[in-house]
């Protein structure tokens, strides 16, 4: 059975609490072996290292990792020490890593954009100092965001996550050899951005499920999780002309690379 890797997932959502155990064996059975767990605060960071640290996983063959960071709609609630507890996590715990996920979203404006930037920058200054990539969310942001891009330390690493931005976000994650990940959005209809999917970079490729959000055709409307990858691997697939074996053996392998896991 091919190896799929959901290389982005939220386990710690109130939407698995009732059936995380059931969620990691219908996982491995369609052969996902590795899922990391995104954050999006700090005391989301805690409970996704527990998450990892915990037995369910581990019963149903699915390796986990998560990350440490704030999301931009938890910007303003974050508190002043907020990427002080980031660091500490990243550096204590082997299990995180990552950072973030952190960006800008201008769609819901649910910090003050001021605050988003400013906590983004401190994620990019941090990953390039502890050399951990950072997972990047861009909502109706992309100038902002590919500035900042632009303007990072040299050889920061990272990914632009579920990635539906325009030309101009996406030539400055090339250009910073970032890599691009896909979500269930490539199995709408309405999908309209496979011109640019079919630009990156073979070895810049991941593949994510967002999971509990977007879930992909067919299981459009359920409750996403992480065995739903396969239906997006299949997507991209299609719009790659390639086969669904081909993308799930490149985006696993691209996957533990990006996440420093090859070893």
């Amino acid at each position: 059975m091919t190896e799929l890797f959901d290389s982005h997932c939220h386990l710690t959502d109130a939407a698995f609490q009732e059936d995380l155990g059931a969620v990691f064996r219908r996982a491995r059975e369609v052969g996902v072996t590795h899922v990391v767990s995104i954050a999006s605060d700090v005391a989301d960071a805690r409970d996704a290292l527990a998450l990892v640290r915990g037995g369910s996983g581990e019963a149903s063959g699915v390796r986990r990792w998560c990350t440490a960071g704030v999301h931009p709609h938890a910007a303003e609630a974050a508190a002043g020490d907020a990427m002080d507890q980031v660091r500490t996590l990243a550096v204590e715990n082997p299990e995180v890593v990552a950072l973030g996920e952190t960006g800008l979203d201008y769609h819901y404006d649910n910090s003050p954009r001021q605050l988003q930037r400013h906590l983004f920058e401190a994620h990019l200054e941090l990953g390039a100092e502890l050399d951990l990539p950072v997972v990047v969310h861009a909502r109706e942001a992309d100038a902002d965001v590919a500035a900042l891009l632009r303007a990072m330390p040299p050889g920061t690493k990272g990914v632009l996550h579920c990635f539906v931005g325009g030309r101009e976000l996406f030539e400055a994650g090339m250009e910073a050899d970032w890599y691009v990940s896909f979500s269930g959005i490539v199995s709408f209809k309405s999908y309209g951005s496979a011109d640019l999917l079919r630009e990156v970079p073979e070895d810049r490729l991941l593949v994510e499920t967002d999971a509990p959000y977007l879930a992909p055709v067919p299981m459009r409307g359920k409750r996403n999780e992480p065995a739903f990858v396969r239906h997006t691997v299949d997507a991209l697939a299609g719009h790659l002309g390639v086969s669904a074996e081909h993308v799930a053996h490149r985006t696993t392998t691209n996957a533990r690379r990006f996440y420093q896991l090859e070893g």
